[in-house]
């Protein structure tokens, strides 16, 4: 094993004990997590999984701004660097492209980095080095060179944010070749879904719906958490008959209230958590629609060329014979995210949603 200065390393180094070091061929024996069921929030729940990953495999570190002595803007990081230690939870510069940048000189050297942008609005200084090498460098190496590499994303609104604070470029990304892009909605899914971005080979964008960060449900503490949360596979949030309606990361919260809202007037909605946009579960969305024959897809983005035109697409595609009414979608408008006190008229909200419900129960 060499330093990049090619000195040999000491015997037995890791990549917690030197960050220049060629990583590790594999992790050591992974640490036994007690099995408990705790109630915590969606940014607790993220923290409990990336300690988890850097626990039991000493080729995990975090780079970001403010992550390890502050714990980040939104703590999530919070005591991990008094665990690990300050080579494996990196304070870095306010350099975005430079953190991606470097994120990929590890990865190409064995490590596995997770990055993290401070808010959604930030991540374009990092744009270039995202889709054009992060993206792109297996495919051009012909499979040789794999970039393990998350970045995570606090996205959305909902927090009374000011300019470049609250942004939804999830759909960027999806349009983007040789990214995965996926969104947890609930906190058992976040405590899940990062163990699993950190454990793929492939680049993940891990976008964080910072909006429910503090949504508590019960979430089983065991490594990997619950069976079947992957990186490709969308869920049925709550079964219905009548109308299917399909969401991701923080508009899954708003959709199931409008489920509730609109079963208290008889009507039966099923929701669908797509998890992830790239590759997106086509299947799931298709067999639900297939048996209630009414679609509203819903995302905080703008609705022009957002994520719900890709799915109506598909749905109409798969779709067309069990259709009863035209797929609608729900979503931002198609101007800048607006100043704080604007946005609750921005977001979808439950009125809109169970409008759109209405409209295509009506045809």
């Amino acid at each position: 094993m060499t330093t990049t200065s090619g000195q040999a390393a000491p015997a037995g180094a890791t990549a917690r004990q030197a960050v220049g070091t060629t990583a590790p061929d594999a992790p050591t024996t992974a640490v036994e997590e007690p099995v408990r069921t705790e109630r915590i929030t969606l940014a607790r729940a993220i923290t409990l999984g990336m300690r988890t990953a850097l626990a039991n495999d000493p080729s995990v570190l975090l780079m970001g701004e403010d992550i390890g002595r502050l714990g980040g803007v939104f703590r999530v990081t919070d005591g991990l660097q008094a665990e690990f230690g300050e080579k494996r939870v990196v304070d870095t510069p306010l350099a975005e492209s430079g953190i991606i940048g470097t994120a990929i000189g590890l990865a190409m050297r064995g490590y596995r980095p997770v990055c993290e942008i401070q808010f959604d609005g930030f991540i374009f200084p990092a744009f270039d080095q995202i889709t054009t090498m992060l993206a792109k460098m297996h495919y051009r190496s012909r499979g040789r060179i794999e970039l393990p590499v998350v970045i995570r994303v606090p996205f959305g609104g909902g927090i009374g944010a000011v300019e470049h604070h609250s942004e939804s470029p999830e759909v960027l990304f999806a349009h983007t070749a040789g990214l995965r892009v996926v969104s947890p909605a609930t906190p058992a899914d976040a405590y899940t879904m990062i163990q699993e971005a950190i454990a793929s080979p492939d680049p993940v964008l891990f976008f964080e719906p910072k909006g429910r960060y503090w949504d508590k449900a019960e979430v089983a503490l065991t490594p990997y958490g619950i069976p079947g949360a992957g990186l490709d596979s969308a869920r049925i949030a709550r079964p219905g008959t009548d109308v299917t309606v399909v969401a991701h990361g923080p508009t899954v919260a708003t959709a199931l209230r409008a489920a509730e809202a609109a079963a208290a007037e008889g009507t039966s909605i099923e929701v669908v958590d797509l998890r992830t946009l790239s590759p997106l579960d086509t299947a799931t969305v298709v067999e639900s629609v297939r048996r209630t024959g009414r679609c509203v897809v819903v995302h905080e983005a703008p609705v022009l060329y957002g994520t719900g035109a890709e799915v109506a697409a598909r749905v109409t595609e798969e779709c067309f014979f069990q259709l009863e009414a035209p797929v609608l979608r729900v979503g931002g408008f198609h101007s800048p995210y607006p100043v704080s006190r604007l946005e609750h008229d921005y977001l979808p909200s439950l009125d809109r949603v169970l409008d759109a419900v209405d409209r295509v129960l009506a045809t």
